[in-house]
């Protein structure tokens, strides 16, 4: 279900709802009545009904009427709430201009970053990339010429707790709403990826067959892979098994050769990820169990 009505005038403030429940009669009405209790005014309302697991899932654009005052956003949450204790909603409710903080974790292969850099960097991403944090000092120029402190912390068996606290620390300090692991190559520990549930992203690359360990690209070649792809997920204790957010393929054939794969895998990475990291910035994404719904 979609509806758009005018576009958002620079006098008005936007509000993203987004929201997860069981499935129960009634619950657009409960949203919609209470946006009108509220002078809102939805431009954008996106919905799926999960037959299979009785799940309901929502998210809309809303602004407050132009001859109406604007209660602003805590006093939103707080009238929301007892809409979402009546029906056992999680919900998130966020200002749509906000851009969230965001640390990117990185080794050696710097297409992904560069790619967040450019494309926040122009705005086309909703994200405030806070800090950059790598295993290497390889790519310490090119953040700091964006203006974004750059940190290098190395991992060995022997450090990695010491590591992964710093990390943490990090996190704290920047006031990180989420990390992402462009092409980061190093294994969390379980315990970080509990503390970090619903809030890291990670970027593979994806094979049929698949090809794990060193040189992937070079493996599929050997095999004469026919299709190059791409998945970003959130990161769980499973490696590169978490929830997908989104995929990319790119056919190829036997012309390619390792130069050539490893030159469209870049791409996939990159789109993958970039539209991933876009989706949950703007709210669109509901974590549920090991799936994810992604309301575009």
């Amino acid at each position: 279900m979609s509806t758009v009505t005018s576009a958002v005038t620079q006098q008005q403030e936007g509000y993203v709802l987004t929201l997860d429940c069981s499935e129960a009669p009634g619950l657009v009405h409960a949203v919609s009545g209470f946006l009108m209790e509220q002078h809102g005014d939805i431009h954008e309302l996106k919905q799926f009904d999960d037959v299979r697991g009785g799940h309901f899932f929502l998210r809309v654009h809303f602004t407050i009427a132009v001859d109406q005052a604007d209660p602003g956003l805590d006093a939103l949450r707080g009238a929301f709430v007892a809409v979402a204790e009546r029906h056992a909603m999680r919900f998130e409710l966020r200002e749509a201009s906000a851009r969230r903080r965001v640390l990117v974790m990185v080794s050696k292969f710097a297409h992904c970053l560069n790619d967040l850099l450019f494309r926040s960097r122009i705005g086309e991403l909703p994200m405030e990339i806070a800090a950059v944090v790598s295993n290497h000092p390889d790519h310490r120029a090119l953040v700091e010429w964006h203006g974004i402190p750059f940190f290098h912390v190395p991992v060995t068996a022997a450090t990695k707790p010491e590591a992964e606290a710093r990390l943490l620390d990090l996190v704290d300090r920047f006031e990180i709403e989420l990390v992402v692991l462009a092409r980061y190559m190093q294994i969390l520990s379980d315990d970080l990826t509990t503390q970090l549930t619903g809030r890291a992203i990670n970027i593979h690359h994806s094979f049929l067959p698949s090809f794990k360990g060193a040189r992937p690209y070079h493996q599929a070649w050997e095999r004469g892979v026919k299709t190059v792809g791409a998945t970003a997920h959130y990161v769980s204790s499973e490696l590169d098994e978490g929830p997908i957010i989104s995929q990319q393929v790119r056919e190829v054939d036997h012309s390619f050769g390792p130069e050539d794969l490893v030159a469209a895998g870049r791409d996939t990475e990159c789109r993958a990820l970039s539209n991933a990291v876009k989706w949950h910035c703007e709210g669109r994404v509901v974590l549920h169990g090991h799936r994810t719904v992604v309301l575009l």
